[in-house]
């Protein structure tokens, strides 16, 4: 498989090469003559950036805190002294980011500003679209880049609330070997190594491999364990004009899914964290296997242009399976509880199995970037090409109902592995052309001005041949801002988008509409906003607005012919982000706050007109203090605290879960041992031992509760030589 994706990537950029040559002689018809002057930017690896550069927004080389759009740049230091796994463990550092679905046991889901990503297209990894239905290990990303807000100038379809793009480690300048241990109090235990340097003449040749395996030792009940990645990447530095980069990373997680509570009729359950409803003999792990890699080359033409070249691809094998309750007495009772568990606790439980599942995702890109001075006007611009090309096949699957069970027990029951149940294998093609023109009027003012134009065809068919779909459509979004430099540090912005989303009927018989491509739906997001430094404070504001009109089914649903799959009403998300950081001697302090005013308009149901969406919460906050004990020199005691308001249970809001507040704590130890730099770590995470239920999502027409994890102690050692 590896060799087929290395040949892939090769032949793909070589076929990139010649239509981004007549671009470029069309654009900036005297570039092709090199220079002196012509260099590639120089790529820091070792150290944080003060004026970070943020790839997921695509304009340029703009330092965050110059561009008109709010983001989160998440990097290997704050992840590994987090101990972080999993995107789920990074929404602490954000607060417009919570949780959405993120069950243990499997894949990734948030919400930004209060909307869910949607894991077929709101993930990017360097930059190009990936699918996060499957593990996205961290242990080698260079950070997690997290755009907040429509992302329409960014991808040709997604759902609004924003980006997520990984970024993987490249090669140090410096010899790099550094290895790292960590247990925890449920048993689990990591080591991994991390290894970089360069090598050839004039060190052209660099090098970065990480390694890691992991025993995942849960505080679920019989829900433990184990994970498996190897990354390599590497680059070539053919001249001081060129440079070639290749990376290819593998990674296997095996491991039971915890399934989430649900109400008990109108109430709510004890959070117990520690309660598996999947903890049947017969339950099998989720296995979640991965193959993803990347080939670039970035050519300099002179000191303003230059140009890339990138092809990646993405192969995922999946079994997914589980015991999974759904509705209490809704199987063979009076269907008052389909979308929640009976007043007593019962529930009925499914043996589901989807095994031998396939995603292949193939993506190609060309970029061109430079400057431009027309007179006394200096423009900062970017073309793009995408394509990519994406296969999802599956197999029949189980889906059988198996018996009742309860809160106050988990009986027994046989297991039902019969294959009774159709999946619905899917394929996709885009094509996406992207520019945009950032224009300095002055030393103070720019306008900044986007558009991606996207060609896009859909397919899908039932494993059996039946309810065929196929949609195609061309679509535009614009992105427009505006930012004026108040002072030599602080700036003012405004800044209009639009996302787009687009939906086809199923082909069930009880559609009146099936298989018919729907209107494609556009949301749209204004934002205002400041950024600043003042000494030694970073801050920043902003107000957003977002409406994002949905689809629903209207009829009764329950026969042929009885219901319509129609755009059906919005929802509008209005908010206040603040942000701000500091460091002054000993202390450093991060901090966030949002609040979110989200209600939901103009649906067919009119109970849910003028209520607040489902597991959004109306006020985030995330906060941590770092303190240096200078009285022992290498000694540091960290402090974290997250904070979300009620969210509601159920789309009418009858029903929500509490407030919570979690506290997290950790002492950090650096000296040398026998010369070598080493760093201990105490952390404890839910310090006090809170129980709570942390996301209340409604997805698959049914009120799920997830428990927040109990107190957590982990010791992490690290050794770099």
């Amino acid at each position: 498989m590896a060799s087929k994706s290395i040949k892939f990537k090769k032949n793909r950029a070589q076929a990139l090469v010649k239509p981004c040559a007549i671009a470029i002689s069309f654009i900036a018809p005297g570039a092709w003559a090199q220079t002196a002057e012509a260099t590639l930017k120089p790529v820091v690896v070792n150290e944080r950036s003060a004026t970070p550069v943020a790839d997921v927004l695509g304009l340029g080389d703009v330092p965050l805190s110059r561009t008109p759009v709010s983001a989160t740049l998440i990097d290997a230091q704050q992840i590994e002294a987090t101990g972080a796994r999993r995107l789920a463990d990074l929404v602490k550092f954000d607060a417009s980011v919570s949780d959405a679905y993120n069950a243990q046991g499997y894949w990734d889901y948030i919400t930004v500003r209060g909307f869910v990503l949607d894991n077929k297209y709101n993930y990017r990894r360097e930059g190009l679209p990936i699918s996060a239905e499957s593990t996205l290990p961290l242990d080698n990303k260079a950070r997690v880049e997290i755009l907040r807000g429509t992302s329409g100038i960014q991808a040709g379809t997604s759902a609004p609330g924003g980006l997520v793009n990984y970024v993987v480690k490249r090669p140090t300048e410096n010899d790099l070997r550094s290895i790292r241990l960590e247990t925890s109090n449920h048993g689990g235990a990591l080591a991994s190594v991390d290894l970089g340097g360069r090598f050839g003449e004039n060190k052209a040749f660099g090098y970065r491999i990480n390694a890691a395996g992991e025993d995942i030792g849960s505080y679920v009940r019989n829900l433990d364990g184990s994970r498996r990645l190897l990354a390599a990447a590497f680059d070539w530095r053919l001249s001081r004009d060129s440079v070639l980069e290749t990376e290819l990373e593998y990674s296997r997680r095996s491991q039971r899914s915890a399934p989430g509570l649900s109400l008990t009729g109108n109430t709510l359950p004890s959070p117990d964290p520690r309660l598996n409803l999947n903890n049947q003999p017969w339950s099998l792990p989720v296995v979640l296997e991965g193959l993803t890699g990347t080939v670039k080359f970035e050519q300099a033409l002179n000191r303003e242009w230059r140009w890339s070249a990138q092809a990646g691809t993405q192969r995922l094998k999946s079994d997914d399976r589980t015991a999974f309750p759904f509705g209490g007495d809704c199987f063979n009772g009076p269907f008052d509880y389909c979308d929640r568990f009976t007043p007593n606790g019962d529930y009925d439980l499914y043996d589901f199995r989807s095994e031998g599942e396939r995603r292949t995702l193939n993506a190609a890109q060309l970029q061109l970037k430079g400057r431009l001075e027309t007179g006394s006007v200096k423009h900062e611009l970017g073309f793009g090409l995408l394509s990519s090309r994406t296969r999802d096949r599956f197999g029949r699957q189980a889906y059988n109902y198996v018996g009742t069970g309860n809160l106050a027990s988990v009986p027994v029951f046989d297991p039902a592995p019969e294959l009774t149940d159709e999946n619905t294998n899917r394929s996709e093609r885009s094509t996406e052309f992207s520019a945009f023109d950032a224009i300095a009027w002055s030393n103070r003012f720019t306008t900044w001005l986007g558009l991606r134009y996207t060609q896009l065809t859909r397919d899908s068919v039932r494993t059996n041949g039946s309810r065929a779909t196929h949609y195609s459509r061309n679509i535009t979004t614009p992105w427009l801002a505006a930012s004026y430099q108040l002072t030599p540090t602080h700036m003012a912005y405004a800044s209009y988008g639009q996302g787009v989303e687009s939906e086809v009927a199923p082909g069930r018989a009880r559609y009146t509409n099936q298989g018919q491509a729907l209107p494609a739906l556009k949301s749209r997001q204004s934002e205002v906003g400041l950024k600043g430094e003042l000494d030694a404070l970073r801050w920043s504001a902003a107000l957003f607005s977002i409406t994002r009109p949905l689809f629903a089914d209207v009829g009764s649903c329950d026969i042929d012919n009885s219901c319509t799959r129609q755009a059906d009403g919005d929802a509008r998300h209005r908010g206040l982000e603040l942000n701000a950081a500091t460091q002054t001697g000993p202390w450093s302090f991060n901090a966030g706050l949002t609040v979110i005013d989200a209600e939901r308009q103009g649906s067919a149901t009119a109970s849910i007109n003028g209520k607040r969406p489902v597991n959004v919460p109306d006020t985030i906050v995330r906060a941590q203090a770092d303190y240096r004990i200078t009285a022992v020199p290498g000694l540091s005691l960290h402090g974290h605290v997250s904070h979300e308001t009620q969210r509601s249970a159920l789309p009418d809001g009858s029903v929500s879960i509490p407030g919570w507040t979690r506290v997290d704590t950790a002492l950090r130890y650096s000296t040398r041992l026998q010369g070598t730099p080493t760093t201990w770590t105490l952390g404890v995470d839910n310090l006090f031992d809170r129980r709570y239920f942390k996301e209340s999502p409604y997805q698959f027409s049914h009120a799920y509760l997830f428990p927040g994890a109990p107190r957590t102690i982990r010791i992490t050692f690290q050794a770099t030589l």
